[in-house]
């Protein structure tokens, strides 16, 4: 049995497969792999152009929809009252399903007064479209600013986070506002793949170093790390997560890596990361 965080209504699966860049066959393929691996988690989002692809191997997969946890987002120029509720929409006719798990604000947009954003946000729940809803990208001045201006419960935030970037501070406004922490790119894009300390530990665990930088993120409370892979290969590697068991010293250890310049995803959209 999966770890899994309950908030807002919903059961997440911790260990879920990010999509970002993946498209058409590539996309469905990694889909339906990981799910024959054992994932139960799927995060999409209407700007990856792959809603499709997803819905395609989530159907043909032979596994219950009740059983998989589906996530996808508004783009930052669909945050508008009735825009972000369309949105939605047209994003479960691209999944071919009746409603996502969790629906969320991809990146925050300081066009968009985000009292609307979040109104609109509201109503895609109330209405059915989403069992539960959040948000992305938010910094921490902005996640308390948004927890202040909606009472629908925010089951997330989604965020980078992988060992050189240190989210502590954002961890725990997060927790004390009892959200969950969702990791995209655990990876650092493939660094922690060359990291010297990171492989010592895989190789005392017989894992890929993959595996590790997912571990030390589902050791910490109200976090769920969503991988990204193309390989079935490296998808099962990913996996592995869920086994290993570091100690204190090993967690420690990675914690140490946190550095200044550790973000890896810092489009020119993206909010004042410094606003905590």
């Amino acid at each position: 049995m999966q770890p899994t965080f309950n908030v807002a209504g919903v059961s997440i699966p911790r260990l879920g497969l990010g999509t970002y860049r993946l498209s058409g066959e590539t996309c469905a393929r990694s889909v339906a792999a990981a799910l024959a691996t054992g994932f139960r988690h799927i995060d999409t989002a209407e700007h990856y152009g792959n809603e499709e692809a997803v819905g395609e191997a989530i159907h043909g997969a032979g596994v219950s929809r009740e059983e998989i946890f589906i996530t996808s987002k508004a783009w930052h120029d669909h945050l508008n009252e009735g825009v972000l509720q369309a949105s939605a929409e047209a994003s479960l006719r691209r999944l071919g399903i009746s409603a996502v798990d969790l629906y969320l604000i991809h990146w925050p947009n300081p066009n968009v007064p985000l009292s609307e954003s979040l109104a609109a946000l509201g109503k895609v729940q109330r209405a059915g479209l989403a069992r539960a809803v959040g948000v992305s990208n938010f910094p921490p001045a902005l996640l308390r600013e948004a927890l202040a201006l909606t009472d629908v419960p925010l089951a997330v935030n989604q965020v980078e986070y992988q060992p050189y970037l240190d989210q502590s501070l954002l961890l725990s406004e997060v927790r004390a506002a009892g959200m969950g922490l969702t990791a995209y790119s655990p990876l650092a894009q493939g660094k922690v793949a060359r990291d010297p300390v990171i492989g010592e530990i895989a190789e005392r665990h017989g894992v890929l170093p993959a595996a590790i930088s997912v571990a030390w993120l589902l050791s910490q409370d109200n976090v769920i790390a969503i991988p990204r892979s193309s390989s079935p290969e490296r998808i099962a590697g990913n996996f592995k997560a869920l086994d290993v068991h570091l100690s204190e010293g090993e967690i420690d250890a990675i914690t140490a890596l946190r550095r200044p310049d550790g973000r890896v995803v810092n489009p020119s959209f993206a909010p004042d990361w410094a606003a905590v």
